[in-house]
């Protein structure tokens, strides 16, 4: 299992009608062979959502059709990813 976290690595993705976006790599997992992307938008993403894709090969990243796939990877990387925020310590809330 491999969980790398990148700063400022942007990646620019092409969708199926030739629509260019940009996305900023939020970390990366492995398992079974295969390797998962966690991606931030870089311009309209007013609800912080990140979307999740498979790698098929060197150049090629696809979405996971595969419901529970899709879960179980989407699950592992809010365990990894959001696991340390403390969201009332950045609120300035304490307990």
């Amino acid at each position: 299992m491999a969980d790398e976290r990148f700063e400022d690595e942007i990646y620019t993705l092409t969708d199926e009608e030739g629509n260019q976006s940009e996305f900023e790599l939020l970390g990366t997992i492995e398992e079974d062979g295969a390797v998962y992307y966690a991606l931030v938008p870089l311009e309209d993403n007013e609800n912080n959502e990140y979307v999740i894709l498979k790698s098929e090969d060197e150049d090629t990243l696809a979405t996971i059709d595969d419901d529970d796939e899709f879960n179980r990877i989407a699950d592992r990387f809010d365990e990894e990813l959001f696991s340390e925020i403390d969201y009332d310590e950045q609120d300035g809330v304490d307990d």
